[in-house]
């Protein structure tokens, strides 16, 4: 069973770029968030009653997506991750009122028996950007998007929350604010904890 890393962080702070360009540098296995494959995602951002729907549909995909990285020769990487889903997206939409209580620990339960089976990332890279970046990043992105800058700072308290939880050597927090889209110092600083722990 491979090793696993998992970017996460709000939307729009250049979890897919990262990704991305990390896989151009480094022999990696991917695997990405599938905004417009996602059977209800454009559903989802035009009516909430799918809202579980395409939670369901996310949870399963990332599950799948882990166990191909697991049993793939190279290192896993994958932008976002079953994680980030529960912890960060599934949340958020709770505190919006796009998901209802029951339906909030229907995906709870979901998340939990996956995770039972399939172990956590070894890694999980945090990005950070500040408010602005995460803006001006959104507005030319072709893609559903369902959260929005404005979720911002409640997304990321639901992520430090979430990451309170676990063992400080398996995340790597990175400001990505002032980076360009080479992401050349994020790239150093990942390549650097995979020498020293993996």
């Amino acid at each position: 069973m491979n090793k696993l890393i998992s970017i996460v962080g709000a939307s729009g702070t250049g979890k897919t770029s990262l990704t991305q360009v990390l896989a151009h540098t480094h022999k990696f296995k991917t695997a990405y968030e599938q905004h417009q494959e996602r059977p209800f995602q454009a559903l989802f951002k035009a009516d909430k009653k799918y809202a579980l729907a395409n939670q369901i549909d996310y949870f399963l995909l990332r599950a799948t997506q882990e166990q191909e990285l697991r049993a793939a020769a190279q290192i896993g990487l994958m932008d976002g991750g079953l994680d980030l889903d529960f912890h960060g997206f599934t949340r958020l939409f709770l505190h919006r009122n796009l998901l209802a209580e029951p339906e909030f620990d229907l995906c709870r339960k979901l998340y939990n028996f996956i995770r039972e089976t399939l172990p956590p990332p070894e890694l999980i890279v945090r990005l950070n950007a500040d408010v602005e970046t995460v803006t001006s990043r959104m507005v030319g992105r072709q893609r559903i998007n369902i959260a929005n800058a404005k979720d911002t700072a409640l997304f990321n308290s639901l992520l430090d929350e979430w990451l309170e939880s676990l063992p400080s050597t398996n995340i790597l927090t990175l400001n990505v604010t002032h980076e360009s889209m080479e992401y050349v110092n994020s790239i150093n600083l990942i390549l650097a904890y995979m020498q020293n722990h993996f």
